[in-house]
Formats: C-alpha cells, structure tokens, sequence
C-alpha cells in the first residue's frame, strides 16, 4: 500500500514528508521535483513568502546513486523563513512573540476557530502554522515522484486553470497534445492555457488585490494512458473516483470536484450523458477493443478508469486571509473584533493546480501499484506488459 505522511509548519524549520510503499528501481530525477516545487510557488497573485522561499528537495532515505531501494524516502524541505521566526517557532525553548505576531482574532473560513477549541490551544498560531497550505509543498514533491514512476508506463498529466472568479477559460478536456497543453499554460503567469483570458484574470486579480479582498476559482487536471480497471466496482473505499474526491477535497481551500461532465451531466436526460460504445477502429489505441466519440464520464465508470482520458476539476473558494479583514471575535476573550491579517495571497489558483496534479498522481500510483503488484519497477512492468483486455 503506498501512503504518505507529511509534517512541519509553516515559519518551522522544515517540511518533512516520508512515502512509503513506493517500488525499488526507479531513476528519480531531482530537478523535476524541483521544477514542480518552483511551479507551485508561481502565479500572479501569490504573496512576498514566495520571493523568501526557493524551494527544493532533499533526500534521507529511500534512494541511493538517485534510484529507488523499496524502503520509505525521507523528503525534506527547508523553510528559509524560519530565520524570520525563530523565537516564535522555536523547537525548544521559551517562546517569545513579538506584539505584531500575536494571533488574537479567527479568520472566519479559516481552520483557526474549530481547530483552536478541538485541541484545546491556548494560541490560535498552533493551528495556523500547520493548518497554512505551506504544507502543500511536500504533496508536491511526493506527487512529483509518483509522476515520474506514471510516466514510466507512459501515463501523462497536464494541469491548468480554467476559471478564476466569475472569468471562466473553455474546459481542455479534448485537447489533443496534453505536452502542448502543459507549454500553453506554463506561458501564462496563472497558469492559463487561452491567454486572451489570462490577460482578463491578471487584470481581475489586480483590481480584487486593490480592494483587499480575494478570489478563488477552479483547475482542471487531464490524465492520459491510464490502463482499464484500476479502481473497482466491488468495494466503496476502492472506487477511483471516491479516492480521487477525498484525495482533492484534502486539499486546502477546495469546497468541489467534478468528474468529467459531472454538475452539467446532472441536469441532461442519460441519452445525452453517457458515451456510447462501438467496435474498435484503425484510430482505437491498441489496448482497448472499442471505441467511443465522447467522454462525458471523464474516464471513470462504475468506479473504475475505462481507458478514455481522465477529466477531473476541482473548485477553490477565496483564500480566508483578507487584507479588510471581516468581522470575527477575539482570542481568549471572545469579544467583537475584525479578523486579524497575516501575509496571504490574494489569489492562489496557479498553485492549486500544481497540488491537485500532485494528489491526483499519487491515488493513480497508488492504484496502479495495488491492480499490478510487485516490489520493483521491473517486476510491475512484467504485469503491466501482459495485461491485455482481450484475455478478460
């Protein structure tokens, strides 16, 4: 079973994630790391802390001479901010926070409120430093090595942004290159594969961040190559498409996802929602023995993947942490006051769909790894090869 587990806060002194279960062999490539670690810190919109941080992995475990051994890889992650806040975040030691660094308020939307009664804190900054999406960027690097471990079997991503406020970019679900989808986006500062609509969400971005407020907005992630059946029809907790929606909906600030035409299909009759299957054509890849012309399921059906391309989009509310600040209650003495303003983002849409890419890549591993077994990369790719629809 592959699972992972991250750790750290945000002004700490570190992210830590550890992922365990991930197969022996594979030539890990740092600098694709790197560069993910470098795309979920871009986006117009984002705050000063990118500027501070450079993030890049390093390793303690779990790879030697850059290949994997099958034991658990150690990733870690430096926060070079943590300079700014030791006496704050200190280890160990007497804390000392400075005036201007007291959290006193919950941010309505925030985790600070639930998260300061359920664990009984006597400092809204305990929930805050682990509650940040600062913790998202050890999901990347663990989604970045189940990439590379995807790629191998020839399975690839893309992700973009399709929406940010009420500005809305056309779905790419039919693109046909999903490598020149990736090149379209990464022109974009949000991300954004139809520049004329970037240019109109940079200038929609610019006005919210005047008036101090914030934007969410929805991303959109494409899988190709995926094999037939991972996932299965038989069990609740082994259907893709839950996995998929609990692996997404972790995700920090993400309140929808959709499969495919998921809320449009919900309003059609079924003769305009499902895809309709033929025989096989000289165009029909190797691997499947039919045909389709549409792929309104999104390449999940019964729970399971059907060969067609995987649509996945998934919905982020407006970052919580406002510049005018709403109206909230302070902290112990639960009297009236405005939420209390930290460095945040006015707009983190860019970085959303690099984390969703990344949590996407990790519940296909995983689900590779369950249908196709093996403790090593060779092993696997002896069933992957034999695995032949015709033979069910």
């Amino acid at each position: 079973m592959l699972r992972f587990l991250t750790a750290g806060e945000s002004h700490g002194p570190s992210l830590t994630a550890i992922l365990e279960g991930f197969p022996s062999g594979l030539k890990i490539d740092s600098d694709r790391i790197n560069c993910e670690l470098k795309a979920r810190q871009s986006g117009y919109g984002r705050n000063s802390r990118q500027k501070i941080e450079n993030d890049k992995v390093s390793f303690s475990g779990g790879i030697r001479g850059g290949i994997t051994t099958g034991g658990p890889i150690c990733i870690h992650i430096e926060n070079k901010d943590f300079d700014n806040w030791r006496e704050v975040m200190t280890i160990e030691g007497e804390i000392n926070t400075p005036k201007e660094k007291i959290v006193d308020t919950f941010r309505p939307g925030h985790a600070d409120l639930a998260g300061t009664l359920k664990y009984g804190h006597k400092d809204v900054r305990e929930v805050i430093e682990r509650a940040s999406a600062r913790e998202t960027a050890a999901r990347v690097a663990i989604g970045a090595l189940c990439q590379q471990l995807l790629n191998h079997f020839e399975i690839e991503f893309a992700a973009h942004v399709v929406q940010v406020g009420e500005v809305k970019a056309p779905s790419k679900a039919d693109f046909e290159d999903l490598n020149n989808l990736n090149e379209l986006a990464s022109q974009s500062e949000i991300l954004c594969a139809d520049k004329s609509v970037s240019a109109e969400i940079i200038d929609l971005i610019k006005r919210t961040w005047s008036e101090g407020d914030s934007l969410g907005g929805v991303v959109e992630i494409l899988v190709d190559n995926l094999p037939v059946g991972l996932g299965s029809y038989a069990h609740w907790d082994r259907r893709i498409d839950g996995q998929l929606a609990q692996a997404l909906m972790s995700i920090h600030a993400i309140k929808a996802i959709e499969v495919g035409d998921g809320f449009e299909a919900c309003s059609k009759p079924g003769s305009q929602v499902h895809d309709a299957i033929y025989e096989s054509t000289e165009d029909t890849k190797d691997s499947l023995p039919y045909s389709r012309k549409t792929n309104r399921a999104g390449g999940i059906e019964g729970g399971m993947t059907n060969g067609s391309r995987l649509v996945l989009r998934a919905y982020m509310k407006p970052i919580p942490t406002l510049v005018k600040g709403l109206n909230s209650i302070s902290f112990p003495e639960l009297k009236s006051k405005k939420a209390r303003y930290e460095r945040s983002d006015v707009c983190a849409i860019s970085a959303c769909a690099i984390v969703a890419k990344s949590m996407t890549a990790f519940v296909l591993a995983r689900a590779l790894l369950e249908k196709f077994g093996g403790d090593s990369v060779e092993q696997i790719s002896k069933t992957y090869r034999k695995f032949n629809l015709s033979d069910a």
